[in-house]
């Protein structure tokens, strides 16, 4: 019996279909499968292709889709602008706001986190102005600000700490009251507040109160007191928020301008002393401005002196100690210092930025909320207001 004859080979290559089992046997081989040449599908041709082949009769060049007419018709639409359009358009454009002036970024940089040292616990005054001065200034700054809560001794444990941190910039110590300018005038502190630091700013400066209690008080105005402490010397009481901080020392420059003297009762903050004023466990009270809010605009606690140079815009109508014959000042001063080693490169850094954050929503609300004006000052105006205030207690102590 005649042998067949051999199988011609395909018209066109075929390729075996993959079994899906790569790396297994398969249990029988696929058999070689091709598409027929008249059902093999079409593939689409290239889109350089599609552009070169020639134009359809009756048209003068390839054909377009409508998205492409669309598209192209803006573009050249854009660019076909008249002049004169383009600039009335930017002419009615409306002013975008103006941006702040770009600080120096040349020179000294901090290259880690800035510590911000706050010497009271969370939540009291030190604490807030820290916090908002910091979200204000934080997008100025290429590190973090961080604030550090280090309460204790009037603020001194804090003070103590900035003293005998690294002065290379990284550490700053929220400072100006008690620790700064009355503290160290009645006991030994392990820091000189003279030599010890460098000022960089103040931020915030507010004089305290004199406050009295409005219903059912024994007094209605500041002459009233005095008038009672030269009558009954070592009768009249007053609060303060600790024996040695800077309401306490307030009333001892009193007593030694106006030869009086007053029974001292210590508390440990402003708070207190407002209860205690309250409930007639004391006669005089003193508090900050932003500690009178609510209980004065009631009328429960009545601020009748002030002691700083100008009065209040919170409480214009209340009256310095000066005006009323006693010149007495105790402004409750805040503001950064440093370790005494801070370069001029660091001081100035520090002081641009925190001077440029102090025009910031943040830090601006803020003193509108606690109805103060701007209490900045330069780190040497600085440096001087805290020593001549530390010089005043001193002289006070000694004289008596």
């Amino acid at each position: 019996m005649p042998s067949a004859p051999p199988a011609s080979p395909p018209a066109f290559p075929c390729r075996k279909r993959s079994t899906g089992m790569c790396g297994r046997s398969a249990p029988a081989a696929a058999p070689n499968t091709c598409w027929p040449e008249e059902a093999r599908p079409r593939s689409r041709k290239s889109r350089q292709a599609r552009r070169d082949r020639p134009p359809r009769a009756g048209t003068s060049g390839p054909r377009q889709t409508a998205a492409r007419k669309n598209r192209n018709h803006g573009r050249i639409a854009m660019f076909r602008m008249p002049r004169r359009a383009m600039l009335a358009g930017l002419l009615a454009t409306p002013a975008l706001p103006r941006a702040r002036p770009a600080l120096a970024q040349e020179g000294w940089q901090p290259t880690r986190p800035v510590q911000l040292i706050a010497g009271f616990a969370p939540g009291g005054g030190s604490d807030i102005i820290a916090r908002t001065i910091a979200e204000a200034c934080a997008p100025l700054f290429p590190q973090p600000l961080v604030v550090v809560n280090r309460p204790g001794a009037g603020g001194a444990l804090a003070a103590d700490f900035v003293a005998r941190a690294a002065p290379d910039g990284h550490t700053l110590l929220l400072a100006g009251g008690s620790e700064s300018t009355s503290i160290p005038a009645h006991r030994e502190v392990p820091y000189d507040p003279k030599s010890s630091f460098r000022a960089v700013i103040r931020l915030t400066r507010n004089g305290h109160f004199i406050c009295v209690r409005g219903k059912g008080g024994r007094f209605s105005d500041m002459r009233q007191v005095m008038a009672a402490a030269k009558a009954e010397p070592g009768r009249i009481t007053h609060g303060s928020a600790g024996a040695g901080t800077l309401s306490h020392s307030l009333f001892l420059l009193l007593e030694r301008r106006a030869g009086v003297e007053f029974l001292h009762v210590p508390y440990t903050g402003g708070g207190p002393v407002a209860q205690a004023l309250l409930s007639g466990e004391i006669d005089l009270g003193v508090q900050a401005s932003d500690e009178l809010g609510g209980l004065a605009a009631s009328g429960d606690i009545v601020p009748i002196a002030l002691a700083s140079a100008e009065r209040s815009p919170a409480w214009p109508e209340v009256p310095t100690l000066r005006e009323l014959g006693w010149d007495v000042q105790a402004d409750n001063q805040k503001g950064w210092i440093g370790p005494a080693g801070l370069t001029d490169a660091m001081v100035t850094y520090h002081h641009d930025r925190f001077r440029e954050g102090m025009k910031a929503p943040a830090w601006t609300r803020f003193m509108e909320r606690i109805r103060e004006v701007d209490g900045y000052a330069s780190g040497p105006d600085f440096q001087r207001a805290m020593d001549t205030l530390l010089d005043d207690i001193r002289g006070a102590l000694r004289r008596s």
